[in-house]
């Protein structure tokens, strides 16, 4: 179970800190620990183990994701997720996510918008016609008013009515009333990302805390939601950060961690921040899913600028779910493109019975 709010899990003591980057060091046995730990006894790495993996040289990725490959045909099975994402409400968020365009505090071009009950409605037909099982309604807010409330109450009632979907939601920082009246609604899954290092966090938004964030992912698991939280990779943190939050999450146990990778945005305050390497990136994707075993490791956003065709080196590396289409404000493959990738590989799309 995961630990009260009023006890976050303290950073780990992890090594000095290195670049988050390049050939930074090897060891000779976390792959063989890794193999009897996580592939045979299905216990995740600890934060001090998962650095030593995210510090391993670049001779040895291939060799973590093929173990990070069997670690989840083992504990997860050969199934992929499939997930389409629409934003309800864009842009006009008053929170300062120093990575997102959406923020109404940055000089972006992304403006408010509200999008209509039709329209939501043949997003989720599109969603589903792709083969997706989940469907995703997000909204750019701090947390959910009463209008905002309203409209997801009756996009999913129509969704209901339209399509045989599962219906998730990522509507920002709830109360015990917002979280009551979503389990009412049916919402199967909720989504609040922890997005980095609780040690790193204050580098990365002001306008909230990490212990926030950690509330609300509390308050959706005891409801009995399935609990839907991730990081954004790549802003700014250290590699001893990436592993401080891989051990967060674990603690956290949540269904599902998408892994986002930044895609700097004009206007924003880390527009200017390169984009990750792909090396990096396919090692940061190893060290998850040896982290975490049991978890539903999820393609997110920036995938495409970081790994381009590399993509398919992350789907035998540990990666079980995928959002397809574009997303909130960046674009994304082409359903098609994914679906295509799949069947390449001769991945299974998780049906909706299994979901319930």
């Amino acid at each position: 179970m995961p630990p009260s709010s009023a006890t976050v899990p303290p950073t780990a003591e992890l090594p000095a800190a290195q670049p988050a980057g390049g050939d930074i060091g090897t060891d000779d046995d976390i792959l063989q620990t890794a193999r009897r730990q996580v592939l045979e006894d299905g216990n995740g790495l600890s934060a001090e183990q998962t650095l030593t993996v995210l510090r391993l040289g670049d001779d040895r990725i291939s060799e973590a994701l093929a173990l990070a490959h069997e670690v989840r045909m083992r504990w997860c099975g050969p199934d992929v997720e499939v997930e389409g994402i629409v934003s309800l409400k864009t842009g006009g968020c008053p929170e300062d996510c120093h990575f997102c365009s959406q923020s109404g505090q940055f000089d972006s071009p992304v403006r408010a918008v509200w999008l209509d009950i039709p329209s939501l409605v043949q997003a989720a037909k599109a969603t589903k016609d792709t083969g997706a099982s989940e469907f995703c309604i997000v909204a750019a807010v701090r947390g959910p008013d009463e209008r905002l409330m309203s409209q997801v109450r009756a996009g999913i009632a129509a969704i209901h009515a339209a399509v045989d979907i599962n219906i998730a939601c990522s509507l920002g920082m709830l109360t015990q009333e917002h979280v009551d009246a979503l389990v009412d609604m049916g919402v199967h899954r909720y989504n609040h990302n922890l997005e980095t290092a609780r040690s790193h966090f204050p580098q990365v938004v002001t306008t909230h805390s990490w212990q926030e964030r950690w509330d609300t992912c509390e308050m959706v698991r005891a409801a009995g939601m399935e609990l839907c939280c991730g990081a954004i990779i790549g802003v700014g943190e250290t590699l001893e950060q990436r592993a401080e939050l891989a051990g967060q999450l674990a603690a956290l146990e949540p269904d599902e961690v998408p892994l986002n990778f930044l895609n700097p945005r004009p206007g924003t305050p880390f527009a200017d921040l390169p984009v990750l390497d792909a090396t990096d990136a396919l090692r940061t994707i190893a060290a998850f899913r040896l982290a975490l075993p049991r978890t539903i490791l999820r393609y997110a956003g920036g995938r495409e600028i970081t790994l381009g065709d590399l993509a398919v080196d992350g789907m035998l590396g540990g990666i079980n779910a995928v959002i397809v289409g574009n997303y909130l404000t960046t674009l994304g493959r082409p359903a098609e493109a994914d679906l295509a990738m799949l069947a390449d590989l001769k991945m299974p799309i998780k049906s909706m019975q299994a979901t319930f």
